[in-house]
């Protein structure tokens, strides 16, 4: 098997990520022809077919999917390795924004490592939805930020975060009809699916909370006023995670990417955080 040259692997996630060869253009800033070159170059060097392509979507075949988790590795050690030889003494400022939901779970890790490695960078850090982080870092106020994926080809696809039902320990809410719902905002992802979800099950429901903070979904959850839809991550010890059994549908899980902003993205202290991001959440889920 011949080597496998880093545009041809940057080509392959991004068309795997934005699900289109079209869209994937816009990712690596090369034409459809150019990228497709570079997928069939790759297919010839692995000595097998990694995508099945037809007019609407793409598809990875049993050795595209191999190959994908490892692709991921090699892209985000390449940009921590540029990020690192050719920034060593950085310094400067860069605003960070993440919803509390993956805050919990994975900014500790993050940070510590981007701390250590750029000590002199000073780190802003706003907490807020998705929904809230995708404008903002469109107009330039946050440079970077961890997002759900609204829809496909926004930003750089991390992983995949399971969504799961959860209810207080020491309540059977979840048996109420119709089910007591705590709820985020209208217009983010995780409320559309998890309206989706109980419609596709025929579960009615009443809208018990509904609130943009992470901490109100919990805090009703709780208490009991509800049943509330979490990510995975964030679901504190105090909760039960609830399934089939509880007589609730199946949830699915969400793309969490990275997206930078179109002024601010390309200065060297945003372009350390997002390889520190790459290399730290990548293979995460």
């Amino acid at each position: 098997m011949s080597d496998l040259r880093i545009d041809w692997l940057r080509a392959f996630v991004a068309a795997v990520d934005a699900g289109s060869l079209s869209a994937a253009t816009r990712v690596v800033h090369r034409s459809q022809a150019a990228v497709s070159m570079q997928l069939k170059k790759l297919e010839l060097a692995v000595g097998e077919p990694l995508l099945l392509r037809d007019a609407r979507r793409l598809e990875l075949t049993a050795q595209g999917r191999r190959l994908l988790p490892h692709a991921r590795r090699v892209l985000a050690a390449h940009h921590e390795a540029q990020a690192a030889v050719l920034e060593p003494g950085l310094s400067g400022q860069v605003c960070f924004g993440i919803p509390e939901d993956y805050a919990i779970a994975y900014l500790q890790r993050l940070l510590g490592a981007f701390s250590a490695g750029y000590p002199a960078v000073e780190l802003t850090l706003v907490c807020a939805q998705s929904t809230a982080l995708i404008p903002q870092v469109q107009a330039g106020g946050v440079d970077v930020a961890i997002i759900t994926q609204d829809r496909p080809g926004r930003g750089r696809l991390l992983f995949h975060e399971p969504l799961v039902w959860v209810a207080s320990r020491g309540t059977e809410v979840w048996r109420e009809d119709p089910l007591p719902l705590a709820i985020y905002e209208k217009g983010a992802v995780v409320r559309a699916l998890t309206e989706s979800a109980l419609a596709a099950a025929a579960r009615q429901y009443r809208l018990a909370y509904h609130s943009p903070s992470l901490v109100g979904q919990i805090v009703a959850a709780q208490s009991g006023l509800a049943v509330a839809v979490l990510a995975r991550c964030a679901v504190p010890e105090s909760l039960q995670v609830l399934d089939s059994r509880h007589g609730l549908p199946p949830l699915p899980s969400v793309p969490v990417a990275m997206i930078a902003s179109p002024q601010q993205g390309r200065g060297a202290e945003s372009q350390a955080l997002q390889a520190q991001i790459l290399a730290q959440l990548s293979t995460v889920g």
